[in-house]
């Protein structure tokens, strides 16, 4: 598959619907509106609602609601069709305030910097929800959650299934499923259709587990094999995933596994980039017996399959490190394995 060389080459590819998410918006009616639109994702799902609704004929407005501490992100959006609406999620006059949409796509959330400020990170995950919720409790919402509430499993196994026992840990986790009781609580009091996506590791040539692998690579720093094994889904098919579910929202939620179908192992992939970069890799520590690690055929086969495989990311994300394309500022911390971020 051809590579990507700049900006607007990688974004246009984010934001590509394919043909089961134009089918999905076109099933859908009226607005929608993605809360947590200026983070790492929701630019990349505002455009293609805007495009898949534009390719389903669909004249339907997509509102974007964040801070936007960058004003040329917004900007951007603005220009792509979206219409923002700057303000603190928190304020719950600002939530209050937002327009009526019967379609919600929840994007906000808060992993890092939880050991430092754990209260900004409960507010976030769990009290905004709960805002949410009852301001829209006749919409129909896709809420993003985090393969974290699983806890880690087996790494030789499959990964955690939806159905499986939750064991959260650390803040960000225990919060995390917070979210997901408080959207569950109101899907079941208000009759509010919710679907639930646990995302594992959605990654572009900017930030993810393997630009993390790359940089480090490229800084002649080791690479941590403590957690083994991860799954990683490109985050341009995680988007269409997301508006696909709004489709199978229901009361009580819908669960999602969202990441990629293989279990991959860090010290290969790490070998795999340090060769296409051509620079030596040193690891150091040993792979774990455990990892985080989910089975997202469900997800696959109701949602839409796969576009964008393992090679096509890590060949992609060594040609844009080499290239000295933008990155970032955005570890993943892949490689924690007691849950404090």
């Amino acid at each position: 598959m051809r590579s990507l060389s700049t900006i607007n080459e990688l974004e246009e590819r984010l934001s590509a619907p394919t043909a089961e998410t134009v089918r999905a918006l076109a099933d859908l009616d009226g607005d929608v509106l993605v809360l947590g639109a200026g983070g790492k994702m929701g630019p990349a799902l505002a455009r293609m609602t805007c495009r898949a609704s534009e390719a389903a004929g669909s004249s339907r407005r997509v509102f974007a609601a964040s801070r936007f501490s960058d004003p040329q992100a917004q900007q951007s959006l603005e220009a792509a069709g979206v219409v923002t609406l700057a303000g603190n999620l928190l304020d719950r006059q600002f939530v209050n305030g937002l327009p009526d949409c019967p379609n919600l796509v929840f994007l906000a959330g808060r992993k890092f910097g939880t050991d430092d400020n754990s209260g900004e990170t409960w507010a976030t995950n769990v009290y905004l929800p709960g805002l949410v919720c009852q301001r829209f409790a006749g919409s129909r919402i896709a809420a993003l959650s985090t393969g974290n509430v699983y806890g880690m499993v087996d790494a030789a196994g499959p990964g955690s299934r939806e159905a499986d026992p939750l064991d959260p840990v650390g803040e960000y986790a225990q919060s995390a499923l917070g979210r997901e009781r408080i959207f569950d609580y109101f899907s079941r009091r208000h009759g509010t259709t919710v679907a639930v996506i646990r995302l594992n590791y959605a990654a572009e040539l900017r930030y993810g587990v393997l630009v993390d692998l790359g940089k480090r690579i490229l800084a002649g720093e080791p690479v941590e094999l403590d957690m083994g094994r991860f799954n990683v889904v490109w985050q341009g098919d995680a988007c269409n995933q997301i508006l696909c579910s709004l489709l199978y929202a229901s009361s009580p939620p819908a669960i999602f596994n969202v990441t990629g179908r293989e279990s991959l192992s860090i010290r290969a992939v790490a070998e795999r980039l340090a060769a296409a970069l051509d620079r030596p890799v040193e690891f150091v520590g040993v792979e774990g017996s455990r990892a985080l690690l989910s089975d997202s055929s469900r997800a696959e086969r109701l949602l839409g399959r796969l576009h964008t495989t393992v090679d096509d990311m890590i060949d992609w994300t060594a040609q844009w490190l080499r290239a000295g394309g933008a990155t970032w500022s955005k570890p993943t911390h892949f490689e924690v394995v007691n849950g404090r971020f």
